[in-house]
């Protein structure tokens, strides 16, 4: 028996079948690609976010720790007391503790105690934050020159340097003791008059941003002057 014979294409009917044999995107393969595109771009801009906010904290540390190492700097060769008055008790009055009279300015503090409570930086007792020599540090523009307002120095934006000193045991330095205490005697042991104890000094350096509310603390450290 013979075969039939096989329909013989045109070359329309060829050219429909390529058609529907030719691959292509549908609409939901076209919607997941740009979900995953929209998802990659999305990780990168907050990897880079986050980048920005590491760098600007490390520049913040890095500023930190050299203004609080200023204030060492300056304060490491002081006596823990006025060299000249020196601090005692006058009957139950603590005398000579902060800075005395006719010490007014950053340069006449001459021991460590003057500088307890002092805050350098805007709203506090002088401007600041201020390097070893008790110059003010000042705020430079973008091209490096030192920034002005009405012919004076615009110190450091948004840093203060807050200094704190106590007085601890020379065999605990953990609590502080008030500036007013003294040891009294003990069987063997004479005592501890009220200027023979190691002072803690530290030294608090926080920052606030154009928008911030209130500053943030970045770094403090602290020594013991014996």
């Amino acid at each position: 028996m013979a075969r039939p014979a096989r329909p013989v294409r045109t070359p329309r009917l060829l050219s429909r079948a390529a058609g529907r044999a030719r691959p292509g995107f549908t609409l939901i393969e076209t919607a997941m690609a740009l979900v995953i595109i929209g998802v990659g771009v999305v990780a990168m801009v907050d990897a880079q976010q986050a980048f920005m906010r590491s760098n600007t904290w490390s520049s913040q540390a890095a500023t930190a720790t050299f203004l609080a190492n200023e204030i060492r700097e300056m304060t490491r060769q002081l006596d823990r007391h006025d060299p000249v008055t020196g601090l005692f008790l006058d009957g139950a009055t603590l005398v000579g503790w902060g800075p005395e009279v006719g010490e007014v300015t950053v340069h006449d503090y001459d021991d460590l105690d003057d500088f307890d409570g002092v805050v350098f930086g805007v709203l506090g007792d002088f401007e600041g934050p201020i390097n070893a020599y008790g110059e003010v540090i000042p705020q430079l523009n973008a091209d490096g020159t030192v920034m002005m307002n009405a012919g004076a120095v615009v110190p450091m934006l948004g840093w203060t340097q807050r200094v704190e000193v106590v007085k601890v045991s020379p065999f605990d330095t953990g609590p502080a003791l008030t500036p007013d205490h003294t040891d009294p005697p003990s069987g063997d042991f004479e005592g501890r008059a009220v200027d023979e104890f190691p002072l803690l000094v530290t030294v608090i350096v926080e920052y606030q941003g154009p928008y911030d509310d209130q500053p943030t603390e970045v770094t403090r450290i602290s020594w013991i002057a014996p």
